[in-house]
């Protein structure tokens, strides 16, 4: 089964959601691919939530609440949101797989630590076997690769950060984990008559932008 698992490492909901995708590849293959969620929410012509003043406060006491009802250990990192390209290219130029993923995460979201600066990340660069990091952060090839995980989330429809694409269908967010797993249980659930019904349901109103 092709599955792949979106993320940025700016969102504190991936790093909600990682043990459960880890869990989850016990029983399946899943691709990890970084993408830079700013370039998502630009060609959408969206905002993050952390850019919306009420919805950051809330969001970020539902993160906390979250991680305390799961009992996943989560420390925000000094500001947020931060820029993740440095964390996300190194992710890449480690080989993009789950140890990368799991180092940056946890330097993050469970020790706190800011990884938007080359200085910040040296020292898990150097864990991940990353001796030159500049040089590994400015490689065209690893640009290219984030630019193209990006360009292929989209052209998946993909519009938010962490989502897992199963089979060509999309699960958004931590909150959707248990409804990604109903789906590998049992696909037809979701062919029913009303969920065939609201995929081509008109709209009675579309505001002006």
């Amino acid at each position: 089964m092709n599955v792949q698992w979106y993320f940025d490492f700016i969102s504190p909901f991936a790093w909600l959601q990682l043990p459960k995708v880890l869990a989850l590849r016990e029983r399946i293959e899943i691709e990890p691919v970084p993408i830079l969620f700013a370039a998502v929410l630009d060609k959408l012509g969206q905002l993050g939530p952390a850019e919306i003043p009420g919805k950051r406060d809330f969001t970020y006491r539902f993160v906390l609440w979250q991680a305390a009802r799961d009992g996943v250990p989560l420390r925000f990192p000094p500001a947020h949101p931060f820029n993740p390209l440095a964390a996300l290219r190194l992710c890449i130029a480690a080989g993009g797989g789950w140890d990368a993923v799991q180092a940056l995460f946890a330097q993050i979201w469970q020790r706190g630590e800011a990884a938007d600066t080359p200085d910040s990340l040296r020292a898990t660069a150097a864990a991940l076997g990353v001796a030159e990091l500049e040089s590994a952060l400015a490689d065209a090839a690893v640009k290219q690769r984030l630019r193209e995980n990006t360009e292929q989330a989209l052209a998946h429809g993909v519009f938010g950060v962490p989502t897992l694409r199963i089979a060509g269908e999309l699960f958004w967010g931590n909150d959707a984990t248990a409804m990604a797993l109903d789906y590998l249980a049992d696909p037809q659930r979701f062919c029913t008559a009303e969920f065939r019904r609201i995929a081509a349901l008109p709209e009675a109103v579309r505001r002006v932008r």
